[in-house]
C-alpha cells in the first residue's frame, strides 16, 4: 500500500507507510487506499477505528461497502450509515449514558 486516506472526527487524514504511528477514530465516509497492484480502491465505511503501525494499517468498522463509483459510495454512506433510525439513535444515547456512568464510578 502506498497511502491511505480516511475520514476522522477531526477531518480527512492521509497516512503513509513508515511514518508516524497512530490510532484514529473513523466517522462514516469514504476510505481510500492505493495499492501498487490494484491502483486506487474506495470503501464506504461506518464508524470505527484505524490503527497504523509501520507498514501495517488495520481498520475495524461496523460496516463497509467496497466499490469503484464514488457517487454510489457517497450515497451508500448517506443512506446506510448516516441515516440512523430513531430507535438506533435512542439505543446509542442510552448506551453512552451507561458507559459514562460506569466510567464515573471508577473515578470516585
Amino acid at each position: 500500500m502506498t497511502h491511505v486516506v480516511a475520514e476522522t472526527s477531526e477531518g480527512s487524514y492521509g497516512f503513509l507507510p513508515n511514518r508516524l504511528d497512530c490510532v484514529a477514530p473513523l466517522t462514516p465516509g469514504i476510505l481510500t487506499f492505493n495499492c501498487e497492484k490494484d491502483g486506487e480502491i474506495f470503501v464506504a465505511v461506518d464508524e470505527g477505528v484505524l490503527i497504523k503501525t509501520g507498514n501495517t494499517v488495520l481498520v475495524s468498522v461496523r460496516s463497509a461497502i467496497l466499490g469503484t463509483d464514488l457517487a454510489t459510495l457517497r450515497s451508500a454512506v448517506d443512506k446506510e450509515f448516516l441515516a440512523l433510525n430513531e430507535q438506533a439513535q435512542q439505543v446509542r444515547t442510552v448506551m453512552a449514558k451507561l458507559e459514562s456512568s460506569f466510567l464515573n464510578r471508577f473515578r470516585l
